[in-house]
């Protein structure tokens, strides 16, 4: 059973710094993907930032200069540090992992808000 569990998030103002941190349980399963995604206020949720097995990253616009993915594949962890934070960042942020060997594929944790205040 595969289980996504975030931790971080909460209150900043602007221009603050927050670290996101998400530990996914496979049984031994291996992950392809992890990444974070958000929901902002009258938006769909979007990427943010990814990083493969192999740590290749991807960042939406937004995310390059401010913020940073790392993943630690023997922990099955990944973190997102954000800086620079903006009122526009405000919203829920989710984890989430790409198991290939699963029919599901992808499993997303329950989602951590973010709030940064101007």
């Amino acid at each position: 059973q595969v289980q996504v569990d975030e931790s971080g998030g909460g209150e900043v103002q602007t221009g603050g710094s927050l670290l996101l941190a998400c530990a996914v349980s496979t049984s031994d399963l291996s992950i392809y993907t992890m990444g974070w995604h958000r929901q902002v206020a009258g938006k769909q949720r979007e990427l943010v930032a990814a990083i493969s097995a192999g740590k290749v990253t991807n960042y939406a616009d937004f995310a390059k200069d401010r913020f940073t993915i790392s993943r630690d594949n023997a922990k099955n962890t990944v973190t997102l540090q954000m800086t620079s934070l903006k009122p526009e960042d405000t919203g829920v942020y989710y984890c989430v992992a790409d198991i290939p060997a699963t029919e599901r594929r992808f499993f997303w944790g329950k989602g951590i808000p973010v709030t940064v205040s101007s």
